[in-house]
């Protein structure tokens, strides 16, 4: 997430607090919903998002509001953070519910403790299942659907199948705060990386690569990175030989598709 200003070092600010909760035994399951709620309800309320983030009312009122709102319906470290956030000057209002629901990604995230590798991978499979199947994708993104009913259809593809934090996010997904359930997706694969100090990688190939393969492509990206890097790979029909490799912005095509354009624009030139 990209956040600007004041927003910046709120953010930041509560990223430690989230981490130092959590350290201290918080709930990480309990306080990512607790907080994706918050920041819905934020969402949906105007006037309570406006009196929020008002730099002219002191922090005292804002949060003594906060703790009515909130405080029964939330678990007491998820309090104090919301307490925390509502404290702090934001750039744009809906900087905090952005921050808000960007912690609970993280928490939730962490939920999966040791799992979180296998938590990257499984968003991985449903954002491609989701990419791959037209009729599942114009089911999530059919506004005459309700959020539940959606809810209720990835409840069941990955019942049994997936752990509970991927289930989690992927209802998350729903509630349209990213454009697509595609995009929702991709950026919690992201979340899931980053909190270990991993890069993703998409890796597109015409087939399977072997474990020594894989081996090497992940020390040479590390090393070119900087950090660890997880690899996503897709094995691509369209993809005639060679690899494909995207990092973020960054694009490494050695497929030979490429090669040929880049033959063809110079025998042109």
């Amino acid at each position: 997430m990209v956040m600007r200003g004041p927003s910046a070092g709120a953010l930041a600010k509560l990223r430690g607090e989230l981490d130092g909760a959590l350290s201290g035994g918080a709930d990480a399951a309990r306080v990512g919903q607790d907080l994706y709620t918050v920041a819905m309800v934020l969402r949906s309320e105007p006037s309570l998002r406006r009196i929020a983030t008002d730099v002219s009312i002191p922090a005292d009122p804002k949060q003594g509001l906060a703790r009515e709102v909130f405080g029964a319906k939330v678990d007491g470290a998820s309090l104090d953070l919301v307490l925390s956030a509502v404290g702090r000057r934001w750039r744009v209002t809906r900087d905090l519910a952005d921050a808000l629901e960007h912690l609970s990604e993280i928490a939730i995230v962490k939920s999966a403790g040791p799992d979180t590798e296998r938590l990257g991978d499984e968003l991985f499979e449903l954002g491609q299942l989701v990419q791959h199947n037209p009729a599942l994708r114009d089911a999530l993104s059919n506004p005459a659907r309700s959020v539940e009913d959606k809810a209720d259809l990835i409840a069941g593809i990955l019942e049994g199948r997936a752990l509970p934090a991927t289930v989690t996010l992927a209802r998350q997904s729903l509630a349209g705060t990213y454009r697509t359930v595609g995009v929702a997706l991709t950026t919690y694969q992201r979340v899931a990386a980053e909190v270990h100090g991993q890069g993703v990688a998409t890796v597109r190939v015409a087939h399977p690569l072997s474990d020594q393969e894989l081996s090497r492509l992940g020390t040479a990206l590390s090393s070119n990175y900087g950090r660890e890097i997880h690899l996503n790979v897709v094995v691509d029909p369209e993809v005639i030989g060679g690899i494909r490799v995207e990092v973020g912005d960054d694009v490494i095509d050695g497929t030979v598709e490429s090669r040929l354009d880049e033959a063809r624009r110079r025998l042109a030139g």
